[in-house]
């Protein structure tokens, strides 16, 4: 492992025996946590088996939805996972995409940052105070709640709140508001390079914190291999996935993929899957996914590493099968954790 570079796994729902595993491998390599996601089901309930299996992980939901569950049941589920891991919880939280918050779990989206800030807010109070009694009404523009204490005190008062962010004013606010920022794995190294110091500037002055007061953890898709080739295709498909998101265009625009982001979109629509693959070329896969050998990725990430404080280095997984993601996340601990 290079020298003070810290590393995060990620784990997701599996059979008991094999959670326990893949976490304690994940210690036993030095990593300093695991993310889960919330593809479906709760990112707690994973992590709770994972504190059984670790000592000192931490273990973030990387990240919970913020509008799918009420603050209460974020805060407290928080609290729970704290508990049970003997004060390692990090609480990842945001608000992913318009569609999958009204379409798949028919909650309100809103403004998204304007609604993640006031469940940021309500959830520190609980977080805080939930055991003191002294919480009282909160009417704010998303929520109308009455008081609430808790029945034990938490573990610890202040459990770590990660904010995830795609543009310049999601950084800004996990500046001003978090603890640390859980960067998108679709961005690419010019947008991290060019866009993160000075928005996440803005949002720590705000705070009156420092930047070493502040954690930024990289996501990044890695796919290190001998064949580049291999890679670049077996990648293509995780770039295709996030090109389709509408929320996204102006990101690809910005780095120069627009005009390929929606011919993929309109190949889409037309069930053209051919050339939605044609759309995405081999630079834009490169633009957004980390491939090549082992000495080029390190070359890569070494330079995102001038301003990241910490990285979840995982490998593309859209159209891939188990084998191959899990041949690509052995590489990529051969090359950055052993």
């Amino acid at each position: 492992m290079a020298a003070k570079r810290k590393y995060w796994g990620f784990v997701t729902p599996m059979p008991g025996a094999t959670l326990g595993e893949v976490a304690g491998q994940c210690e036993a390599m030095g990593l300093v946590g695991l993310w889960a996601p919330q593809l479906y089901g709760s990112p707690f309930v994973p992590l709770a088996a994972a504190a059984m299996a670790t000592s000192s992980l931490k273990l973030g939901t990387g990240v919970a939805l913020a509008f799918t569950r009420s603050p209460l049941e974020t805060a407290c589920s928080a609290l729970d996972l704290d508990a049970i891991s003997g004060g390692r919880a990090v609480l990842g939280i945001g608000p992913s995409v318009r569609w999958w918050n009204e379409r798949w779990y028919g909650v309100d989206y809103g403004k998204p940052l304007a609604h993640l800030r006031e469940v940021v807010t309500i959830v520190r109070m609980i977080l805080r105070d939930g055991a003191s009694g002294r919480l009282g009404k909160w009417k704010g523009e998303y929520y109308d709640l009455d008081r609430f204490q808790l029945l034990f005190p938490p573990t610890r008062a202040d459990v770590p709140i990660y904010l995830p962010a795609l543009f310049e004013n999601a950084i800004g606010m996990a500046g001003e508001i978090a603890d640390g920022l859980a960067g998108h794995p679709i961005w690419c190294e010019q947008w991290i390079l060019e866009k993160l110091n000075p928005n996440l500037a803005r949002g720590l002055e705000k705070s009156g914190r420092e930047r070493s007061d502040f954690d930024l953890n990289a996501w990044l898709y890695v796919a290190p291999g001998a064949n580049k080739k291999e890679c670049i295709e077996d990648a293509r498909a995780t770039v295709i996935f996030y090109s389709l998101l509408e929320q996204y265009e102006r990101y690809f625009a910005e780095c120069g993929f627009g005009a390929e982001a929606r011919a993929i979109a309109a190949a889409s629509k037309a069930k053209d899957e051919a050339a939605m693959r044609r759309a995405c070329s081999d630079e834009m896969v490169e633009k957004f996914v980390i491939v090549g050998s082992p000495d080029e990725v390190r070359r890569r990430v070494d330079r995102i590493a001038e301003v990241a404080d910490s990285f979840a280095l995982g490998a593309p997984n859209h159209g891939l099968s188990t084998e191959k993601i899990g041949a690509y996340n052995q590489a990529i601990a051969q090359a950055f954790y052993l």
